[in-house]
């Protein structure tokens, strides 16, 4: 299973080659230029600093992050985690709901339904259905793991409103595309739909309007 394909270089060729054929991708490129790689380390940190990030601003789930590392150590392991107290996670600033999904993750890694190191030799959908096993984890944070931690090239995640966003814009629509309307556009772009992503982010957050 090839992982890795998200590279300063793989994301420039990927992209010139769709706006090859793509005068809508050619445009974009030309006004914001190419998204930066975005890369994630692989295990279970990452996974819990999803967690930690959901419905919170980016500086706010960066301070609990912080907090969290303290508490357990860089590096920790499943059972490093399960060995706090809720106490001492509500004191770090974890919610209780987040508690909870932090010991569903725990519980499916140590019980062995979630293998963290066999994800890199899994299908893009054997990975999204191991990873949405875990309480807490929805297909966005799957898309997440595949692109930024594995580097999968072709993962469209619609579920991401500044994509759907950024992709209608960049195709010119009028109103923000639904998810159904956004998977259906991005057909054309397989099996390069990661890096057409990174420049919806990239789009949305640098052209002006």
């Amino acid at each position: 299973m090839q992982n890795f394909g998200l590279g300063p270089e793989d994301i420039k060729a990927q992209l010139d080659k769709l706006a090859e054929t793509d005068s809508n991708v050619k445009a974009a490129i030309e006004l914001v230029g190419y998204p930066g790689e975005r890369v994630n380390p692989q295990g279970l940190n990452t996974f819990v600093r999803v967690i930690m990030g959901q419905q919170l601003s980016v500086k706010a789930a960066a301070s609990i992050w912080t907090r969290v590392q303290a508490l357990v150590g860089e590096d920790a392991d499943a059972s490093a985690y399960a060995a706090q107290s809720d106490e001492a996670l509500r004191e770090a600033g974890v919610s209780r709901q987040k508690i909870k999904y932090l010991r569903s993750l725990c519980e499916t890694i140590e019980d062995g339904v979630l293998d963290i190191a066999a994800l890199p030799h899994m299908s893009n959908e054997e990975a999204i259905k191991a990873i949405t096993s875990v309480k807490g984890l929805g297909v966005w944070s799957a898309h997440m793991y595949l692109m930024f931690s594995l580097g999968r090239t072709d993962i469209w995640p619609v579920g991401d409103l500044a994509v759907r966003v950024g992709i209608g814009r960049i195709v010119g629509l009028e109103e923000r595309p639904t998810e159904k309307e956004a998977e259906k556009l991005g057909e054309r772009w397989k099996p390069y739909r990661s890096v057409m992503a990174l420049l919806s982010w990239h789009y949305y957050s640098n052209a002006p309007f």
